[in-house]
C-alpha cells in the first residue's frame, strides 16, 4: 500500500487504523487480492483489515495473496455473495493456504523482494520514458498549432492569454464562426455503429455487449459524421487528466452527454482537433468550468476564441502532426508492450516461487 496525503477537513473518526504488517481487502470484491501495509496509518472503512494469528513472514504472504491463482480462488467466494452483502472473514476463512517453514518463507520473500524490485525499477524507468514522450507530443502539438511551421514568419499578439504570439496572417474568431453543434438524435435506433471517446480517440464499441453500464436504448444517442469533433465537457472539476477531445472518422452514434462540433465553413477539422487538444492539455477547458460548474454546453463553448491559419497551412500543419504524432505513438505503444511483458514476468515469478514450483536458487539463499 502506498501512503497518500489526506484531504483537508476529512473526518478521521470514519477511517480504520492499519498497522505495519497488516492486510486489507475491499468489502465488496477480491479484485486485486489482499493489500499489504508497510506503514502505520488509516484507511477507508470500505476495507476489512486482517493480521496474522501465528508467527509468519508477512512479506511472503504479501506475494502469495497477490498471486493470480489465489485471487481467482478468492473471487469465487466474492461471486457467491448476493444481495449486496459485504465480504467478511467467515466467507473465506477456511481457505487452505501454504505454510512453508519460517526460514523458507523468509528466503522466498527476500528473493522476490529483490527480483520484483528490479522489475519495478525497469518498469518505472520505462514509464518515465512514456511520460517524457507524452510531454514531448503535447509540446509539439501546442507549439505547431499556435506558431505554425515557419519559424521566421512575422508574428502578432493574439490577445489570448494562453496562446500569446501567432503568425501575423492568422485570423481569430469565436468557435461558433467555425463550428456549429451536431444535435441529431438516433430517434428510431437505426444506426448501430456505436462509438466512444477514449483517451483522446474515437473508438468503435460492440453495441451488443452486456458489459458495463448500458442505456435502456440508444435512441437518444447523437448521430455524428466523419470529421466531427467530439468533446467530453462533463466532470471538469473531478477529472483533470483525461483527454477530452476526439475526431470522428466515420458515421456512427455517441452519447449525447458529449458536445459534438460540425464544421460550418471550409476548415481542416484535423487542424482544429489538434488545436482543441492543445487547449485541453493546457487546462483551458477545465478553467472554463471553474467554480460550481462541473460541465460546459455548446453555448458556453461557442464563445471560445480560436485561431485560424490559411486553409492550405491548416492542412500542412495537420499532415505534419499526423506524421509526427504517429511516430511518437508508435514508440509509446512499444514501451507499453514492454511494460505489459514485465508485469506478466513479475506475475510468473511470484507464482513459481510462492507456490514452490521453483526453489530459491542456492546463490540467493
Amino acid at each position: 500500500m502506498t501512503p497518500v496525503k489526506l484531504k483537508k477537513n476529512i473526518n478521521l473518526s470514519t477511517l480504520k487504523t492499519i498497522h505495519k504488517g497488516g492486510f486489507c481487502i475491499s468489502l465488496r470484491s477480491f479484485q486485486g487480492g489482499f493489500e499489504y501495509s508497510d506503514y502505520e496509518g488509516v484507511i477507508s472503512p470500505a476495507y476489512q483489515v486482517f493480521y496474522p494469528a501465528i508467527d509468519i513472514v508477512a512479506r511472503y504472504y504479501k506475494y502469495l495473496f497477490k498471486d493470480k491463482s489465489f485471487i481467482e480462488k478468492m473471487n469465487s467466494y466474492a461471486m457467491s455473495l448476493r444481495d449486496g452483502k459485504n465480504i467478511a472473514f467467515e466467507d473465506f476463512g477456511n481457505t487452505r493456504i501454504p505454510l512453508p517453514p519460517l526460514d523458507e518463507q523468509k528466503k522466498i520473500a527476500d528473493f522476490l523482494d529483490k527480483q520484483c524490485g528490479e522489475v519495478d525499477a525497469l518498469a518505472h524507468n520505462i514509464q518515465q520514458q512514456i511520460d517524457t514522450l507524452e510531454q514531448y507530443k503535447r509540446a509539439i502539438i501546442t507549439e505547431t498549432v499556435t506558431k505554425g511551421l515557419n519559424p521566421s514568419a512575422p508574428m502578432k499578439d493574439s490577445s489570448i492569454p494562453w496562446i500569446g504570439q501567432i503568425p501575423a496572417d492568422w485570423a481569430i474568431h469565436p468557435l461558433y464562426y467555425y463550428f456549429g453543434e451536431r444535435n441529431r438524435p438516433n430517434r428510431l435506433g437505426k444506426n448501430k455503429n456505436l462509438l466512444s471517446l477514449s483517451y483522446g480517440k474515437i473508438i468503435k464499441k460492440d453495441i451488443n455487449t452486456n458489459e458495463g453500464l448500458l442505456p435502456a436504448s440508444y435512441n437518444s444517442y447523437n448521430i455524428i459524421e466523419p470529421l466531427d469533433i467530439v468533446l467530453r465537457l462533463t466532470d471538469l472539476q473531478n477529472d483533470k487528466r483525461s483527454l477530452r477531445t476526439g475526431l470522428s472518422f466515420e458515421r456512427g452514434i455517441i452519447t449525447s452527454a458529449y458536445v459534438t462540433l460540425k464544421p460550418v465553413k471550409q476548415v481542416s477539422s484535423v487542424f482544429f482537433h489538434y488545436l482543441l487538444h492543445a487547449y485541453d492539455v493546457s487546462k483551458v477547458l477545465y478553467n472554463m468550468g471553474n467554480g460550481v460548474r462541473q460541465s460546459l454546453n455548446y453555448d458556453e463553448l461557442s464563445k471560445l476564441p480560436l485561431i485560424e491559419p490559411p486553409l492550405a497551412e491548416q492542412k500542412k500543419i495537420a499532415d505534419f502532426l499526423d506524421d509526427k504524432c504517429g511516430k511518437i505513438d508508435a514508440m509509446i505503444k512499444t514501451k507499453q508492450e514492454q511494460l505489459a511483458k514485465l508485469e506478466e514476468y513479475k506475475k510468473a515469478i511470484i507464482f513459481e516461487y510462492v507456490t514452490g514450483k521453483k526453489p530459491v536458487p542456492e546463490e540467493e539463499r
